[in-house]
């Protein structure tokens, strides 16, 4: 468990690397508990030691699947597009 500016974070389960910067920071999916609460879903930038965090957002499962529909949906008109 890792504290930051009085936030406490735990990340339960790294899901994957959506991207890298050129300074090392990855772009990553989690599972991370913020103050000991449960865990969310998580897309932010993160240092490589992940001592160091970026901006990101939050997501319960419903909103989750939501995002996944919503993606789906974008996918399907963008592969509809490119015929």
């Amino acid at each position: 468990m890792s504290d930051r500016s009085n936030i406490k974070y735990e990340i339960i389960n790294a899901l994957g690397i959506i991207s890298e910067g050129t300074k090392g920071w990855k772009k990553e999916f989690n599972r991370v508990s913020w103050n000991g609460g449960e865990p969310k879903y998580d897309i932010r930038d993160w240092s490589e030691d992940h001592d160091k965090m970026g901006k990101g957002i939050t997501l319960t499962e419903t909103e989750l699947r939501r995002l996944k529909e919503l993606i789906d949906a974008e996918i399907t008109f963008l592969n509809n597009s490119a015929k």
